[in-house]
């Protein structure tokens, strides 16, 4: 955190000072001292096209996904930026299963309706989001501005199953916006059986899946006109 012994360097682009990178004339501000950034500038345009105008969802069939490899240092990158994304009270209920062996393909296959296998089957990998439903155990070492976090949840499953499933749901879309960042395309969806998927990959917890999420490098040839989304006016006000 920036404190008083700080130095904030506006305009600094680099911002891990530890690895003794040196600040630069534009980008977000930087704690000399302590090696943060505080984000001022908007993002520019290539990479707003790249997370959302020209990111596309890829699906439909086999034919959405080119056969191009993505590492498990990929995923693990992926990862590390959707955990950053808020959550209330740091709760973090998301718990990610990223299938790509086929072993595991055949076991998920089961769980999928059958209009989602092809597509599903062609990705390189696919990120299971399920619910923990026991993610407020964690809630010390999670949330330690409040060392009574884990009442305000044990013994409420009605608060339980809200905050999991609001929540992992959260980290999910930030797990697309940090595989399209990443140069990854995605396609989530629905359309399987939830108690399945979750006897498959989730027994003996308390987790519930919640969606899938299609990860891999998409075919530009398949891409269809964007459906139509709705104006400002149409979605949202300003009071």
């Amino acid at each position: 955190m920036f404190n008083e012994t700080s130095t904030l360097i506006p305009g600094s682009l680099y911002c891990d000072d530890d690895a003794g990178t040196t600040a630069k004339t534009t980008g977000p501000a930087f704690d000399s001292q302590n090696g943060e950034c505080f984000m001022s500038e908007p993002l520019d345009a290539a990479a707003l096209d790249q997370i959302f105008r020209k990111a596309r969802t890829y699906r439909r069939s086999a034919d959405a996904w080119l056969p191009k490899t993505v590492t498990d240092e990929q995923l693990r990158a992926v990862y590390d930026l959707a955990k950053l994304g808020p959550t209330s009270g740091n709760c973090s209920p998301a718990r990610i299963v990223f299938v790509r062996s086929p072993q595991a393909k055949e076991k998920l296959k089961l769980a999928l309706d059958r209009y989602n296998v092809d597509q599903t089957m062609a990705a390189h990998a696919t990120a299971i989001i399920g619910n923990d439903h026991a993610f407020y155990e964690q809630m010390p070492r999670l949330y330690k501005e409040s060392p009574n976090a884990i009442g305000w949840f044990e013994g409420k499953p009605r608060v339980i199953a809200e905050n999991a499933f609001r929540n992992a749901t959260l980290q999910g879309a930030y797990l697309i916006i940090a595989a399209r960042a990443l140069g990854l395309d995605c396609g989530p969806m629905s359309g399987f059986d939830n108690a399945k998927l979750d006897e498959l990959f989730f027994t003996g917890t308390q987790i519930r899946s919640n969606f899938l999420i299609n990860i891999g490098y998409g075919n530009p040839e398949i891409i269809r006109p964007r459906e139509y989304r709705f104006a400002f006016d149409e979605a949202c006000r300003i009071e």
